[in-house]
């Protein structure tokens, strides 16, 4: 990372070209040929003439501005470094050599490209001044390459000749790549960061320094940042950026860039970790996916094998549940669940390849939908169809929000979807707040996480579990005038976020009402039957009678025997009290709202004077007995008539007020 004048990020098309083809057709010759770079970076490789890991070159378009070019291995054994730079892949030169042919990873490379989503490309046939190659052997390798590419990305695609000797033919490419360049739609620089660690090297006065072509996002110095990987996540700062061999002061989505990073161990990083928005990405080992077997393969594949998947820059043992089925013929797709031995740090939409663990062989590959929870059972209907539901919504913040909201099984609050997600806070609140507006979310209400959220379906549902839960104790305890929120939470089965959320949806058009009992039907009215009619009567008379030394109301029942069972007994004492016939001043303690009136007024004027009041001295004044005394006194001094100055109660009075009455 050399010093040198800051590039702006105009000069930078956010498109990477990559090659692709088999060993020794000539890619880095060509890669050369275009940039005036080699792309060779290891003394081996130049001694062996091979490419055995990812090279890479800045090339001019016309106008002065860049894209980077990746030149990947064409040997077999290196495959697992060809996708790791394919994955970030635009473009791609699919390199073929006259005097060679269509080689094993000419079809192996253009079916990877297809795994990974490519749609555009040009199709080089280099060494065109080999010995042996004429005007005839060109023609009918061009027909080898229509028949290879008919039904692939590249079917069509231009075939241009060119020799990286001479030189002929190389203007024709260039311009053509530039026109294939120039149609591609830039990547979406918005969201959280993510880069798939490419390379790692230590720069001196730099420090770590980590390449790769960011997939999302974008950066600038200063910024924090967090490596993934499996087993870690290292927090550091951006020091400084590299693209193209220039420092920038940002880099996007599609550039492949260089990072300084502050406070990481570059012994701790390794290629296949992420560099990322702090908080938003988090390495997972199971993947809900949909697969495809290529065509090319001999036999269905078969349940449970053990595969190597590459995803980003990664590559990682792991096993394939075929989830629809217990096998997959070739050329057909499936829902699948990838069971990684060890976390990956990726995201919904990203493309992977599966090779077999042996022979090590691409068999298929595809898309990711997300990061799954737990294990994944074969032939679940309800999963089948969340699943085909979340592969409808790739791409789509809102629409993935919306079907997180209706697989969940409560109430999610933004940060939680966003971390499910792995989309950034800001991406998610405005993703619920456009469902809201469409009356397909609702949000449930505010606590120290922010509010939580329920899709529309599971909140109607909620809804009807609250009415019925309350139509339930109503009918079961018609002599309560509400039902508390606790006992709907339990009756219903939901959370207490839902449950309030639920009742201040029902009350907004009064169709339930708080009570002092807790919430009710608007329509409900606490009506006696004949029974409980006469069953208040006497037991308001006895304890009317009782005065200040009544029994407990239970012993009261008790003497009075009535015909009504022990609930619904307590539940009429509960509606005395509610209805103020009954003052409950604790520990078993009810009194005759008119000998409550009474007791307060005789203390008022007992204390009137100054002086103070004892129990005992209360005792004897309302002719009572301690079990009644003591509560009443305490309730006394609860409810701001008196307070306590060591055994005796004297009058509270505020400054400047005079005592209670």
């Amino acid at each position: 990372m050399k010093p040198a004048a800051a590039a702006t990020p105009t000069e930078i098309v956010r498109v990477i070209v990559g090659t692709a083809g088999h060993i020794d057709h000539g890619k880095s010759t060509l890669v050369e040929r275009l940039t005036g770079v080699h792309p060779d970076r290891l003394a081996e490789e130049r001694d062996r003439g091979m490419t055995i890991d990812l090279g890479f070159a800045p090339y001019a378009l016309a106008d002065g501005r860049r894209v980077g070019i990746i030149d990947v291995p064409g040997h077999e054994r290196f495959v697992k470094n060809m996708v790791a730079g394919a994955t970030s892949v635009d473009v791609v030169l699919l390199v073929v050599a006259a005097d060679d042919g269509v080689m094993p990873q000419t079809r192996e490379h253009l079916e990877i490209l297809g795994l990974l989503g490519l749609e555009r490309g040009l199709v080089v046939v280099t060494k065109t001044d080999a010995p042996g190659v004429d005007a005839e052997l060109l023609e009918v390798l061009e027909l080898e390459l229509a028949e290879l590419l008919a039904g692939t990305f590249l079917a069509g695609a231009p075939i241009l000749r060119v020799s990286g000797v001479t030189g002929e033919g190389l203007p024709a490419l260039r311009a053509a790549l530039e026109r294939v360049v120039l149609a591609v739609p830039p990547r979406a620089t918005d969201g959280p960061f993510r880069l798939p660690i490419q390379r790692v090297f230590s720069a001196q006065g730099f420090g770590t320094v980590l390449t790769g072509v960011p997939v999302s996002g974008a950066l600038a110095p200063g910024d924090p940042v967090e490596v993934l990987g499996p087993g870690k996540r290292l927090r550091g700062r951006v020091r400084g950026l590299h693209a193209y061999g220039a420092p920038v002061e940002r880099v996007h989505a599609g550039h492949s860039a260089a990072v300084n990073v502050a406070d990481v161990d570059r012994h701790a990083v390794h290629r296949g970790d992420a560099l990322c928005t702090p908080g938003v990405f988090a390495p997972e080992a199971l993947w809900e996916a949909r697969l495809t077997h290529l065509a090319s393969q001999r036999r269905p594949l078969e349940q449970r094998q053990t595969v190597r998947v590459h995803v980003g820059t990664s590559e990682v043992l792991g096993e394939l549940v075929l989830l629809e089925g217990p096998r997959l013929a070739p050329g057909a797709s499936a829902l699948c669940q990838l069971r990684l031995h060890e976390p990956v740090v990726a995201a919904a939409g990203d493309r992977f390849v599966v090779r077999r663990h042996s022979p090590m062989q691409t068999f298929g590959g595809g898309v990711l939908l997300g990061a799954s929870k737990w294990r994944l059972k074969p032939g679940k209907g309800f999963v089948l169809e969340r699943l085909a539901a979340e592969e409808q919504a790739l791409g789509d913040p809102k629409e993935r929000v919306r079907v997180a909201l209706e697989a969940a099984r409560g109430p999610r609050r933004a940060e939680d979807l966003g971390h499910a997600l792995q989309l950034d806070r800001a991406a998610v609140e405005a993703a619920l707040g456009a469902l809201a507006a469409e009356g397909a979310a609702v949000a449930l209400g505010h606590g120290k996480g922010g509010a939580a959220w329920l899709a529309a379906a599971p909140f109607a549902a909620a809804l009807e579990a609250v009415r019925g839960a309350l139509a339930a104790w109503h009918r079961d305890r018609p002599l309560l005038a509400g039902c508390p929120r606790a006992t709907i939470r339990t009756a219903s089965g939901l959370d207490d976020a839902t449950v309030q959320a639920a009742l201040a949806r029902l009350a907004a058009p009064g169709e339930v009402v708080e009570t002092a009992q807790g919430w009710a039907r608007a329509d409900h009215r606490v009506v006696l039957d004949a029974p409980a009619a006469a069953l208040r009567r006497e037991l308001l008379a006895r304890l009317e009678a009782g005065g200040f030394a009544a029994p407990p109301v239970a012993q009261v029942l008790a003497e009075l025997a009535p015909p009504l069972p022990p609930a619904a007994c307590e539940d009429l004492v509960a509606h005395l009290v509610a209805a103020g016939d009954l003052a409950d001043l604790g520990a078993d303690v009810l009194l005759p709202r008119a000998r409550l009136d009474e007791a307060r007024a005789a203390v008022a004027r007992a204390l009137a004077a100054g002086g103070g009041l004892s129990a005992s001295a209360l005792r004897d004044l309302l002719g009572g007995n301690r079990r009644v005394v003591i509560p009443l006194l305490e309730h006394l001094d609860a409810t701001g008539l008196t307070r306590r100055e060591g055994d005796l109660r004297v009058l509270r009075a505020a400054p400047g007020q005079e005592p209670p009455p």
